[in-house]
């Protein structure tokens, strides 16, 4: 029984380790980009040997795709949260896509996920991660929308694709200062135009 018990402490150490390494390279990335970024320093911010770094995470790579992954969970988990008690399909398609910008503009949160996450990870990388967290909540939501007869019934990965391409370029855009509202409301305009014509 002793023994589950060191295991299980060992395990939790080992996360514990594995948490420190992920949010001190978010720090760092976010301080100073990714490419600034050496993972000496990251070991040292975490409070952690460089071999511990590298038991974890193979190199720096390894370790951008754990942050910008748990940063898309993150986006995913508000988007379902803002999204549970919506009184249509196409409310919660609006109502998953405020979430989504309201989520983006946690500091460093764009530059991760919009940038250095698909110059560093490549898009299929990018892609992969995405169909797990935010595509997937989207993709879910258009084909909620498709099935209750809101909107057209359109080929849903093409779909899934550009309107997700639409709510990035909207993120990068409010993140650079532009008027949020005035995007929220052009978004909301095109998932209000997919509707079947009467």
């Amino acid at each position: 029984m002793q023994q589950e018990s060191g295991r299980r402490s060992n395990r939790e150490r080992s996360e514990e380790t594995r948490d420190r390494l992920i949010e001190a390279a978010r720090r760092l990335f976010v301080e100073k980009s990714y490419a600034e970024t050496g993972t000496p320093e990251i070991a040292r911010e975490a409070g952690v040997t460089r071999g511990a770094l590298y038991h974890h995470f193979a190199d720096k790579q390894a370790l951008l795709a754990a942050v910008v992954e748990r940063e898309a969970s993150t986006v995913a988990d508000e988007i379902e949260h803002h999204t549970v008690v919506s009184s249509s399909a196409t409310s919660a398609l609006i109502e998953g896509g405020h979430a989504y910008l309201k989520a983006m503009t946690a500091p460093g949160r764009t530059r991760l996920l919009l940038l250095d996450g698909p110059a560093v990870l490549g898009r299929s990388g990018m892609d992969e991660i995405d169909s797990r967290h935010g595509n997937r909540t989207l993709r879910e939501g258009l084909q909620a929308a498709i099935e209750a007869r809101q909107i057209r019934d359109l080929p849903l990965d093409a779909l899934t694709g550009l309107l997700g391409a639409a709510f990035d370029r909207a993120a990068l855009a409010i993140d650079a200062g532009a008027d949020a509202e005035s995007y929220r409301r052009v978004l909301a305009g095109l998932i209000e135009g997919l509707s079947p014509a009467p």
